[in-house]
C-alpha cells in the first residue's frame, strides 16, 4: 500500500512538473513598445473618446487564424501562442496611443465619441505557406447625444512574413497602426468639412 502511495505522488510531481514545462514554452505576444504619436498640426484629440467592442468569441487572449483553403468558416487559435490580454483591450491602448484619445470614462470634456465595432482580427491562410492579417470593422462617430454623425467600414490587410504565429502577430499590429493613421486622417477629413462639431480640442483651448 505505502508502494503505492509513493508511485501516485511520483506520478503527480510528475505530471506537475511537465505542465510547468509546457506553460513556460507559451509565448505571450503584445503590440510592442508604444508607437510614435501621429502629427496632430496644432492640437490633439483630447475631447474624442474611444470605444473598442469586440464580438464574444475575439474576447480572450488567444492568437486566432482561419484557413481559408480548407474551412473559412472554421476560427482556430495558436496552441502556444497568444496575446498577453484580450486583443480589443490592446488594440484600444494602441490607438489611444497613437491619436491622444480617452476611454469612454476618461477624464476632461469629452463631446464626441469614436467607436469601432470589431468584427475580424485574425490571420488568415490563403495557402498552407501564404497568409495575411485582416482586421475588418465599422468606425462610428457619435455626438454628445451619443447619436451617430457618420460611420464607415474598415477593412486592412497586411501579409504576413512567415506562416506561423509571430509573422501573424507581426502583421496584426501593421494593420492597427494603418488603422490609426486611417483614422486621423478621416477626423481631419471631418473637420474640415465641419462635421466635427467642436469634437477637437486645440492647444489653445487646453491651457
Amino acid at each position: 500500500m505505502k508502494s503505492l502511495l509513493m508511485c501516485l505522488a511520483v506520478c503527480c510531481l510528475a505530471a506537475c512538473a511537465g505542465s510547468a514545462r509546457n506553460a513556460s514554452l507559451i509565448e505571450a505576444y503584445d503590440f510592442g513598445p508604444p508607437p510614435r504619436h501621429l502629427p496632430d498640426d496644432d492640437g490633439r484629440w483630447s475631447s474624442v473618446a474611444l470605444e473598442v467592442s469586440v464580438p464574444s468569441w475575439f474576447d480572450a487572449p488567444g492568437i486566432e487564424y482561419r484557413l481559408l483553403y480548407e474551412n473559412p468558416l472554421k476560427l482556430r487559435s495558436y496552441a502556444g501562442s497568444r496575446w498577453v490580454g484580450a486583443p480589443g483591450l490592446l488594440l484600444s491602448q494602441r490607438l489611444r496611443q497613437q491619436l491622444g484619445f480617452v476611454g469612454v470614462s476618461g477624464h476632461g470634456a469629452v463631446t464626441c465619441l469614436l467607436r469601432l465595432e470589431l468584427q475580424e482580427f485574425s490571420q488568415v491562410f490563403d495557402t498552407p505557406e501564404h497568409s495575411r492579417a485582416l482586421l475588418q470593422g465599422r468606425a462610428s462617430l457619435l455626438d454628445r447625444g451619443r447619436r451617430v454623425v457618420i460611420d464607415r467600414w474598415v477593412d486592412i490587410e497586411q501579409a504576413a512574413r512567415t506562416p506561423d504565429a509571430r509573422g501573424g502577430v507581426v502583421a496584426l499590429v501593421a494593420v492597427s497602426d494603418e488603422l490609426g493613421r486611417q483614422l486621423a486622417a478621416w477626423l481631419k477629413d471631418l473637420e474640415k468639412r465641419g462635421t466635427l462639431n467642436g469634437c477637437r480640442v486645440t492647444a489653445a483651448h487646453d491651457q
